[in-house]
């Protein structure tokens, strides 16, 4: 199928793939640091034996998903200056100062995992739980310059572009672009709902099965409140960025929506198969003037449609729409779940008792980070056929290089591996802890 592929496509293809599997990894080590962290800080502080098993089980994890991470993303790193060398060698002196404040927010949370890992009964427990605490620091902040440099593709800024080159360079502008706040917060907010729901998936498999009862009650002790929070919170973030993008990319939030055609006010498309051919949507439902409000706070707002641009700068419309109605879906179904949740505490009632309540968190545990992949999807794919909005198309910065069929394979060869390896260390290490506890 590859060799049916464009060059161009190839290296789409190729990049999709890698940042699609690396951004799982990193988004688990963005947070799973944070539940050791609590649960370590809980046993130090009251002596329950079972946060002490949780800290050193969720420490496991939490290692082999780092060096997971690790192997990805510095592959992915790689294949940005391999596949887009054009892109890299005007990008690279804008935003080049937020991709090596990563590498070292990077070394850093590796120091201190290491610190953490090998510093028992060698470290003091204070300065031990401070090791814990800046592994999920570092981890954060790691995740938040990345975003700041993806953020600069959306919202280009801190230079002059004349004549096909950028003068009067502003680093640190680049850096602190419009884009990049919001886009942090609607990031490290699904890394913890896709982490937590993951975590307690797998925490209510151990419930369902009988076996250690109380680590897995106690380790849902800490996953729902936040999986909770999390999912109360994120519907707000993202009307928030939906706002922001009608007014920096009105036509990602077109092809989003896929609205084909400006109107005066705009009805909210729900569900429906777009026909970028015929401009028209199958299968969906609108809700009147919703969009206009949605978009910019006003039921009677004029909401541009694709039809103001040309249509070769068009983001593709059946990829981004399908992939926004997945995220605001799963969304949507996660704050439902929080309600229900939050009430069923009010009301003192012992949801992990539930069989039917386990079985739902079982099946779902995978929805988080498919809607997390789908939110990504949505941030590239609604950029094109920009790498750099506005700026440079991403035709003119792929490598003129050929045979990249072969290292697409190469790479899909290398993380499948890596998940494989991955997934089977998991399953053991669950194994043993729920034996152990």
């Amino acid at each position: 199928m590859l060799t049916e592929w464009s060059h161009l496509e190839l290296a789409r293809g190729q990049m999709a793939f890698s940042l699609g599997f690396h951004i799982i990894f990193a988004s688990i080590s963005m947070v799973m640091p944070f539940l050791m962290f609590l649960a370590y800080r809980n046993y130090l502080k009251h002596g329950n034996p079972i946060d002490l098993r949780l800290t050193k089980a969720w420490m496991k994890g939490t290692a082999i998903l780092f060096a997971t991470g690790a192997v990805s993303g510095t592959a992915l790193s790689f294949q940005l200056g391999l596949l887009w060398p054009h892109f890299m060698k005007h990008a690279g002196p804008i935003f080049g100062m937020p991709f090596s404040l990563e590498g070292a927010a990077f070394f850093l949370e590796a120091i201190f995992l290491g610190l953490f890992l090998y510093g028992w009964n060698r470290l003091s427990p204070h300065l031990h739980l401070l090791c814990a605490f800046l592994v999920g620091l570092f981890g954060l902040a790691s995740g938040i310059l990345v975003i700041a440099a993806n953020g600069w593709m959306n919202a280009p800024a801190g230079f002059d572009w004349v004549h096909g080159q950028a003068i009067n360079i502003d680093p640190w502008a680049a850096m602190f672009n419009k884009a990049w706040p919001l886009q942090a917060i609607h990031m490290l907010i699904a890394a913890f709902q896709a982490t937590c729901l993951a975590a307690a998936g797998l925490h209510a498999v151990g419930l369902l099965r009988g076996q250690a009862l109380s680590f897995h009650r106690r380790a849902m002790e800490y996953l729902l409140p936040l999986l909770a929070i999390s999912s109360l919170i994120q519907p707000f973030v993202g009307d928030l960025s939906a706002k922001a993008i009608a007014k920096r990319q009105p036509e990602k939030l077109a092809a989003m929506e896929a609205h084909f055609h400006s109107e005066t006010p705009a009805p909210l498309l729900m569900g429906g198969w777009p026909d970028e051919t015929t401009q028209t949507v199958k299968y969906g439902f609108y809700l009147p003037a919703m969009l206009s409000f949605l978009a910019h706070g006003d039921f009677s707002a004029a909401v541009t449609g694709l039809d103001a641009f040309p249509r070769d700068e068009w983001p593709p419309v059946l990829v981004t729409h399908l992939a926004f109605q997945t995220m605001v879906g799963i969304g949507s179904m996660l704050a439902l779940w929080a309600v229900v949740y939050l009430m069923a505490r009010w009301r003192k009632v012992d949801l992990l008792a539930k069989r039917w309540w386990l079985w739902i968190l079982r099946v779902t545990m995978p929805l988080g980070f498919v809607a997390l992949e789908a939110g990504w999807v949505v941030t590239e794919v609604g950029r094109q056929p920009w790498i750099i909005y506005r700026v440079m198309r991403t035709a003119d910065a792929v490598t003129p290089v050929t045979g990249l069929g072969w290292a697409f394979a190469m790479i899909v060869v290398l993380y499948v591996s890596l998940g494989v390896i991955s997934f089977y260390l998991l399953s053991r290490w669950f194994a043993i802890v729920s034996r152990e506890a």
